[in-house]
């Protein structure tokens, strides 16, 4: 079944309707300008230009390395392709630590790199930097669950909320960021009951990576869902290139199955 995706140029607003009229959102990260191109010309939603990068662009252990100016240079060869989609970029490691740097370096990623949309990693600590960038037109992604720039404080790759009190902390968490003008949450690897809650509690839209299916859409990592992640992929990702003739249709496969909820399916989950 063909499920044919939204015309014209995704924006905020657009991304508030698709939850409103229950569409599903399809992302998936991209590092240059050629899979951007082709990412767009697919249709998707939003393209993340994701610090993950660092591990599937520059081989490094984890997303920790990355700079502004990584992040930037990646950007703007992804944004020069971008005709449709929304193009969101990740703030990196210690870019945010506080409202003025976060400000400062999203400025930066905004205007040298092209992005119309900033993520950052955190709860609670961050209400007051989400707020900021908002008083500053600047769209925010808040991102929960496990956060890959942690990775050394979280003691590795887990499922984030599995227990009473973290998962309460989660949902506090959720509505303090949307109160505090984030446009956007993301939830990576959060188990399935929490992140179907989390999604029926807020009203802007949620993303999931290894979340329920029931979140307002989904996202992975381009490597992951063409098979050439370096290491084992992670449970939540799927390769879409097996069965599928070529690049092109392994994408058109992941949004098809993303506005159809078929993917992710069970095994996907947490």
């Amino acid at each position: 079944m063909s499920v044919p995706t939204r015309s014209g140029r995704v924006t905020v607003n657009t991304l508030r309707r698709m939850k409103q009229e229950g569409e599903k959102i399809a992302v998936l990260t991209a590092y240059d300008a050629s899979f951007a191109q082709v990412l767009d010309e697919a249709g998707m939603d939003i393209v993340l230009v994701g610090d993950s990068l660092g591990m599937v662009i520059q081989g490094r252990e984890t997303t920790v390395p990355v700079t502004v100016d990584d992040m930037i240079y990646h950007s703007k060869a992804v944004q020069s392709q971008l005709k449709r989609s929304l193009l969101m970029v990740d703030m990196p490691f210690m870019s945010y630590t506080d409202p003025a740097s976060a400000l400062a370096n999203a400025a930066r990623l905004m205007q040298e790199g092209g992005a119309q949309m900033v993520k950052l990693e955190g709860g609670a600590p961050q209400v007051d930097t989400v707020a900021a960038l908002a008083r500053h037109g600047i769209p925010v992604c808040a991102h929960l669950g496990l956060m890959p720039q942690s990775i050394h404080k979280l003691g590795g790759y887990r499922v984030q909320g599995r227990e009473q009190q973290a998962a309460a902390q989660m949902r506090d968490d959720a509505l303090a960021l949307q109160g505090a003008g984030a446009d956007v949450l993301l939830l990576e690897c959060v188990p399935e009951a929490l992140a179907a809650e989390l999604t029926e509690a807020v009203e802007v839209p949620v993303i999931g990576i290894g979340a329920s299916p029931r979140c307002d859409g989904q996202v992975l990592v381009l490597q992951d869902i063409l098979g050439i992640t370096p290491d084992d992929a992670p449970r939540f990702s799927k390769n879409f290139l097996t069965g599928s003739d070529s690049i092109q249709a392994a994408i058109a496969a992941y949004i098809e199955a993303v506005k159809a909820v078929e993917f992710p399916a069970q095994e996907h989950t947490f």
